[in-house]
C-alpha cells in the first residue's frame, strides 16, 4: 500500500493502492476549484460535482461554471458504471444524468441571457429572481450564486459584461450580438 503523507496533494492521474483494489484520482474542478473524485472498481465518487436530486452549487470565487461545464462533459466521455455523490442515492445512469445536468445549465444559461437582456443592467440576485421563479426563498442566495457563476462564465465568452469590480452586487448587461 501507498502512504500519502496528509499534506501531499492528490493530482490527476494518480493512484492509491491496497488490498481492496486501486483508487484513481480525477481532478474534476468546477464546484470547487480543488474538486476531485475517484475511481474505484468501475465506480465513480463524484463528491458534490454530480448528485442524483440536484443540480450543484457553482460559487464564485472558488466555483467556476467554465471548469464545472468542463468537469462534467467529461464524465459523460467515461464509461463508469455508477456514481456515488458526495449526497443523496446513487447515480444508477451516470452518463444520462451528467448529460442532463450540461443541459439544464445550458437551458438556465439560456434563461439568463433573456432575463440579462430584458432587464438591461442587473445584479446576479435581480436575475436569480426573474429566473428561478419557484425556488424556496430560502434557497435564493444559492440560485444568486449559481447565476453569478454562469455571469461570470458569459462575461468571459463576451456575451455579457460586467459594468463593476468584481463583488456579489456587481451589475452585468447583455452584449449585442
Amino acid at each position: 500500500m501507498t502512504a500519502l503523507p496528509p499534506t501531499a496533494p492528490l493530482r490527476e492521474g494518480m493512484t492509491i493502492d491496497g488490498d481492496w483494489g486501486r483508487i484513481e484520482v480525477i481532478e474534476t474542478p468546477g464546484h470547487m476549484a480543488n474538486h476531485l473524485s475517484f475511481v474505484w472498481r468501475g465506480a465513480l465518487f463524484s463528491g458534490d460535482l454530480v448528485m442524483g436530486w440536484s443540480t450543484s452549487l457553482v460559487s464564485p470565487p472558488d466555483g467556476d461554471m467554465t471548469t464545472f461545464m468542463a468537469s462534467v462533459a467529461r464524465l459523460t466521455g467515461r464509461t463508469d458504471r455508477i456514481y456515488y455523490p458526495g449526497h443523496g442515492d446513487p447515480v444508477t445512469e451516470p452518463q444520462a444524468r451528467a448529460a442532463a445536468l450540461l443541459a439544464h445549465r445550458r437551458a438556465r444559461e439560456s434563461q439568463i441571457l433573456t432575463a440579462l437582456q430584458k432587464a438591461g443592467p442587473a445584479t446576479a440576485t435581480e436575475i436569480a429572481q426573474a429566473v428561478y421563479t419557484d425556488v424556496d426563498p430560502a434557497l435564493m442566495p444559492a440560485a444568486a450564486r449559481n447565476v453569478l457563476a454562469h455571469l461570470i462564465d458569459l462575461d468571459e465568452r463576451n456575451l455579457a459584461r460586467a459594468l463593476d469590480a468584481p463583488s456579489a452586487d456587481m451589475r452585468f448587461e447583455a452584449i449585442s450580438p
